[in-house]
């Protein structure tokens, strides 16, 4: 079974900084794709940034110039830095993996993100 962990949620003030994680339970070269979205009350969930396998980049753009994804091969993880955050990057963020955009998704519990004013 597939295990996406996320952790590194909280509350910060704005322009402050957070680094989001994701620890896969299995290589995360098992999948082509990789990505971090989010969701805040009464919106529909977004994609914030994703990684390939091959490690080319996609972000929101709402979010460019502030959040980088990166990954860790060694310890099946992919993280999020956010930087010069905002009240309204406030949402849980979830991790998703999948093999294909087609294919099934997998995905993690969600850490809060809050950001005040």
């Amino acid at each position: 079974q597939v295990q996406l962990v996320e952790s590194g949620g909280g509350l910060v003030q704005a322009g402050g900084s957070l680094r989001l994680s994701c620890a896969a339970s299995e290589s995360i070269f098992s999948f082509n794709f990789m990505g971090w979205y989010r969701q805040a009350p009464g919106k529909q969930r977004e994609l914030v940034a994703r990684i390939t396998s091959g490690g080319t980049t996609f972000y929101a753009d709402a979010v460019k110039g502030r959040f980088a994804i990166s990954r860790d091969n060694a310890k099946n993880t992919v993280y999020l830095q956010m930087n010069s955050l905002k009240p309204e990057d406030t949402a849980v963020y979830y991790c998703k993996a999948n093999r294909a955009t087609w294919d099934v998704d997998y995905w993690g519990q969600g850490t809060q993100v809050t950001v005040s004013s």
